[in-house]
């Protein structure tokens, strides 16, 4: 049996797996884990932006941050483990709603060229620009427009 995906808010208590994870991807992997600080994940809860949690069983299976200022996300990953289950796609669509909700009109995020995430963001919808750098591309995101056609 395959339990549930929940999902909520994520906490400073959560902080611990939340950068567990980060670190236990196959993709898209940290070169220096340092750079990314345990305060940079509470900045992200509530002064920078918002995040969430996926949970199967209780455990912490991915994460989502959205980045208020500018409408980016500034993070999505998931336990290798638990890749392909549905987590990626529901902590995307906590966070896009938000970011819209909040009234950005165009979101965007950068993720490593030629991954299984460039991959997820293009099936997602999202539309893949150029490269920011040697190895990773931008993508952004539209909202849709209201009440159809605007003509």
């Amino acid at each position: 049996m395959n339990p549930t995906l929940t999902f909520r808010r994520a906490t400073s208590a959560d902080i611990a797996e939340m950068s567990r994870i980060r670190l236990a991807v196959r993709e898209n992997a940290l070169s220096n884990p340092a750079r990314i600080t345990p305060q940079m994940y509470e900045d992200y809860l509530e002064r920078r932006g918002r995040g969430w949690v996926a949970l199967r069983d209780g455990e912490i299976v991915g994460f989502a941050y959205g980045a208020s200022e500018d409408g980016s996300i500034w993070a999505l990953f998931v336990d290798p483990r638990h890749e392909g289950q549905g987590a990626a796609r529901g902590l995307m669509k906590l966070v896009v709603e938000w970011l819209f909700a909040l009234g950005h009109e165009r979101l965007h995020l950068g993720t490593q060229a030629n991954s299984r995430a460039d991959r997820f963001y293009a099936a997602q919808g999202w539309t893949r620009g150029g490269m920011i750098d040697d190895c990773e591309v931008a993508y952004t995101l539209e909202r849709a427009p209201l009440g159809g056609d605007a003509a």
